[in-house]
């Protein structure tokens, strides 16, 4: 199990795969579900040129390794893994990385949607936009 929270972009697909060399034994997985989410160009209708990201640090890391903690009791996975980006995120950049390995695919799907959907709804980031004309903090999701 890793989370992290990063001011640095990350390429999260040699993310998955590092990980997966250096942490999980190899022949005992046989399933990955990953969620990758990239900074869009729009939400709410309006145009978004940039997103600043804050959260709370301890406790964010905190609650991450809680909601991977509760997929691995919940399901039959091996892993999990998250990474967050935090700070000034430009448009296409990644912003999250969600993951987890199981034996079978339908424990591994299940993880991963629970994963990034309590990460979305729960974990504490705080979004603040920059449109055309204004900046504005985003407040649901």
């Amino acid at each position: 199990m890793k989370v992290e929270v990063s001011a640095t972009q990350f390429n999260p697909w040699a993310c998955l795969q590092d990980y997966e060399y250096t942490a999980l034994e190899h022949g005992k997985y046989g399933a990955l579900a990953n969620f990758v989410g990239t900074m869009r160009d729009y939400n709410q209708g309006d145009t978004v040129q940039k997103m600043y990201l804050e959260h709370y640090p301890g406790m964010t890391e905190k609650y991450l390794l809680k909601i991977s903690k509760t997929a691995m009791q919940r399901w039959d996975i091996l892993d999990t893994l998250i990474i967050h980006r935090v700070g000034e995120i430009q448009i296409s950049d990644t912003i999250v990385l969600v993951a987890a390995w199981a034996g079978h695919r339908a424990p591994a799907f299940d993880a991963c949607r629970f994963l990034i959907e309590e990460l979305k709804h729960n974990a504490p980031f705080w979004k603040q936009e920059t449109l055309t004309d204004k900046m504005r903090w985003v407040e649901s999701n």
